[in-house]
């Protein structure tokens, strides 16, 4: 049984319309129909570019932001029915990570406080001694030393604020924590290390977890599964490994071709993908990638298409993906 089952989730934005004076509105569909789960002790990667909708998907789930349609099944209770009171003793079990670890963290209040909320709000404290004790934990568990606790945010740097964020999110030990882009405000010599944290933790504790972010080295090396998501839909899923060697749907292989080679010269077959991705607020007709596939043809421009099984758990949604089945990634 999945911790966590998402069945085709939907959160939409009214936004205003550039340069229309009586104040009209439009919806923006940061996410259209997304579905996937997450096993006990699975590493989900979400990748896509910027302003596909993946942040969202994780706000939405930790209830930041507010679902449209859709359910979210967390432990056999759907969390995105609950009022906000009734989701509190369920937020214990999913926590978040944010991308700016400065901006994520109170500046008025001392790292013991910080890390104290969470278990004043969720019944955990007992006692100075036990919260004490907690707190130098989870601390020490993240590399922070615990005589820094009476500290403030702006006394750290940018990777240990990210470490305090990790800890903040791990101390009332969550089932699931969703990790959105949790590394790449961060300098290129600390990315590595925080990682590397976050992988040892993961395991350590095996928790389950949604890393979310635009790295695709990064998601290869942290995930289990990777779902590629292309204006507010995932267009294709699958085994890290398989989907990084046999990339199946364009859109998943212009990602892949984006990625630096550490050899210039070498070359590899291109799709040949060209143009800026599409308003979600003014989303194409069927399938949202065609407008920038040299493949797309008229039932790619009337029709959406529906995640097909490829075998091996792999799944992609495009009307010609036999096309590339014989075709991997090189």
């Amino acid at each position: 049984m999945s911790l966590l089952r998402v069945e085709n989730l939907r959160t939409h934005f009214a936004v205003p319309i550039p340069g229309n004076p009586f104040f009209a509105k439009r919806t923006l569909k940061a996410v259209d129909g997304v579905s996937f789960a997450i096993n006990e002790g699975e590493v989900l990667g979400l990748v896509g570019e910027s302003g596909c909708g993946k942040t969202t998907v994780g706000r939405t789930l930790t209830r930041l932001d507010d679902a449209t349609d859709g359910a979210a099944y967390l432990m056999g209770t759907d969390i995105l029915g609950l009022s906000k009171s009734q989701f509190t003793p369920m937020r214990r079990h999913i926590q978040m990570v944010f991308q700016d670890p400065f901006a994520s963290l109170n500046p008025r209040l001392t790292i013991q406080q910080t890390l104290y909320e969470p278990l004043k709000v969720h019944g955990i404290a007992k006692s100075r001694a036990h919260v004490r004790q907690k707190i130098s934990e989870i601390l020490e568990q993240v590399g922070i030393d615990s005589a820094a606790m009476k500290h403030y945010p702006h006394q750290f740097s940018g990777g240990q604020r990210q470490r305090i964020g990790i800890a903040r999110a791990l101390i009332i030990s969550p089932k699931l924590v969703v990790a959105d882009e949790p590394v790449s405000a961060l300098d290129v010599s600390v990315q590595a290390q925080v990682i590397n944290l976050i992988c040892e933790i993961q395991k350590t504790l095996k928790l389950a977890m949604l890393f979310i972010s635009h790295d695709l080295g990064v998601v290869r090396y942290v995930s289990d599964r990777v779902a590629v998501m292309y204006l507010g839909r995932i267009v294709e899923t699958g085994g890290s490994n398989d989907l990084f060697s046999h990339a199946n749907h364009p859109y998943t292989r212009l990602l892949l071709e984006s990625i630096p080679q550490p050899n210039p010269s070498h070359t590899r077959t291109t799709v040949n993908i060209v143009g800026e991705p599409a308003n979600a607020a003014d989303p194409p007709s069927g399938c949202v990638f065609h407008p920038r596939c040299r493949f797309a043809t008229d039932i790619c421009r009337q029709r959406a298409p529906k995640l097909i099984d490829l075998g091996n758990q792999h799944h992609t949604a495009c009307h010609h993906s036999a096309r590339f089945v014989e075709k991997p990634h090189e």
